[in-house]
């Protein structure tokens, strides 16, 4: 869902903006910038039900893809809003590895207590996504420069940490019963706990967009950042925030794949660099920012995921995958510009007193 904006940000409040009584519903619907997300995941569902047949449908093909779409979603939507501010973090691969360690190591290999080991891995990801904050709002470097140093700069480190203190890039857990309910339980055998934390995640966001000055203030510096700051809108600080729920979400996935395989290898979470943006733009975000919404990630991640998964039931060549993706890609990108036009340029009834 989307919040209205400020002044400063006019494109995107006009698609933000609650529709009028006089409005028919299929006006309403084009005024979201999850619309065209909506129609990308219904269609490609209904294509792979159709020609991925009864197991894609039964309940082990719907955990193949929900469980790829979780994990993906709990990045994705704080990378979204980073993008709705107009930033971008590329990071997010090297944190998820390097905080998928710090628990493997410290309560693997040392043997700490798990909710040690978790906190630390969390604490990481927030560090992380504080540095990459604090160097682009006080050096304005762009965040795809400074995110991408950050990226090869923690990968090297969790790597050369690793064969140090373990002598090996590979590091065995036995998660405790809490721990393991809490973050690696497949449910029914099958569904990934990691979904009910990205419900948590996408509920959480939403009301926060929704209910609070803070939502306002990230369309709004993803508008004109400039002009947010005139009107007294701390913009540093914000960027700062969101860089850290990026680094958190993250984190919060490497501490799920430790306990739920029970083991961290240096070179997880790398496919979730572009992986977490593609989602997001299908999700019908702008890279340009100041346009999206939390319930268009969650559509572009299903999307994703539905597109990954969805081929391997149909029986043809999994290569293909990657020319659906791409194409899916470019059909959302015009799509999602396209609502957003008709979302602009629809005359609105003037509101009553």
């Amino acid at each position: 869902m989307t919040t209205s904006l400020t002044d400063t940000t006019a494109d995107a409040q006009s698609a933000a903006a609650p529709p009028q009584p006089s409005e028919s519903r299929l006006t309403r619907l084009r005024h979201r910038p999850e619309a065209g997300a909506l129609i990308g995941t219904l269609s490609v569902f209904v294509f792979f039900a159709i020609f991925g047949g009864e197991r894609f449908l039964a309940a082990a093909g719907a955990a193949s893809w929900l469980n790829i779409a979780a994990e993906l979603g709990i990045i994705a939507i704080p990378v979204g809003l980073l993008m709705i501010a107009g930033e971008l973090d590329v990071s997010v691969g090297s944190v998820l590895a390097g905080s998928s360690m710090t628990l493997a190591i410290v309560s693997g290999h040392w043997g700490a207590p798990m909710i040690v080991g978790i906190l630390l891995a969390l604490a990481l990801g927030l560090l992380t996504g504080l540095l990459n904050g604090i160097i682009v709002t006080r050096t304005n470097v762009p965040s795809l420069v400074v995110t991408l140093a950050t990226l090869f700069a923690l990968s090297g480190l969790t790597l050369g940490l690793s064969r140090v203190t373990t002598g090996t890039t590979s590091v065995a857990i036995h998660p405790d019963p809490t721990s393991k309910a809490l973050f690696g339980q497949l449910i029914g055998g099958q569904f990934e706990v990691a979904i009910f934390w990205w419900i948590a995640v996408a509920v959480g966001v939403t009301v926060l967009l929704q209910m609070m000055p803070y939502g306002n203030w990230i369309f709004a510096i993803g508008g004109d950042k400039e002009s947010a700051r005139a009107t007294g809108i701390p913009v540093a600080k914000v960027k700062i925030a969101l860089y850290m729920a990026s680094g958190f979400g993250a984190a919060l996935v490497g501490v799920i794949q430790t306990i739920l395989y029970n083991g961290a290898q240096v070179a997880n979470g790398q496919a979730f660099v572009f992986n977490s943006i593609i989602a997001v733009v299908i999700g019908g975000v702008l890279l340009t920012g100041g346009y999206g919404s939390v319930v268009g990630v969650v559509m572009g991640t299903l999307t994703f995921a539905i597109v990954n998964q969805g081929i391997y039931y149909t029986g043809w060549n999994s290569d293909w995958a990657a020319l659906i993706l791409g194409i899916l890609i470019l059909v959302a990108v015009l799509m999602n510009n396209t609502f957003r036009r008709l979302a602009l340029s629809t005359p609105r009834s003037p509101r009553k007193a």
